[in-house]
């Protein structure tokens, strides 16, 4: 998470209590930090750009895969006459999640 989502959501969180108790306002602040700094470690979270660039990869995966797919059933389609064998022009389909 960016350093300044995290220090709005740190004010955010001692904006929302009463006033009575912001007399403890170091005291607080750090608490919340700690708090957010714990329980946001513990989750498996990448930045944007991880993300963007792992769907990157995986686009351009997919299109290799298309385009040997595509390859492999020209090789069968020109194998299939010389061998005399009805040989299948596309194999098994890949999940597109």
């Amino acid at each position: 998470m960016e350093q300044n989502r995290f220090e709005d959501l740190a004010r955010k969180l001692f904006e929302s209590i009463p006033p009575s108790l912001r007399a403890a306002q170091k005291d607080l602040e750090a608490n919340f930090r700690s708090v957010l700094r714990t329980g946001l470690s513990r989750l498996d979270m990448v930045t944007r750009d991880e993300f963007d660039a792992q769907s990157r990869v995986l686009a351009r995966s997919r299109e290799l895969i298309e385009t040997l797919e595509r390859r492999v059933a020209q090789l069968e389609a020109q194998l299939a006459p010389q061998s005399g064998d009805a040989a299948p022009t596309t194999g098994p389909s890949l999940p597109q999640d």
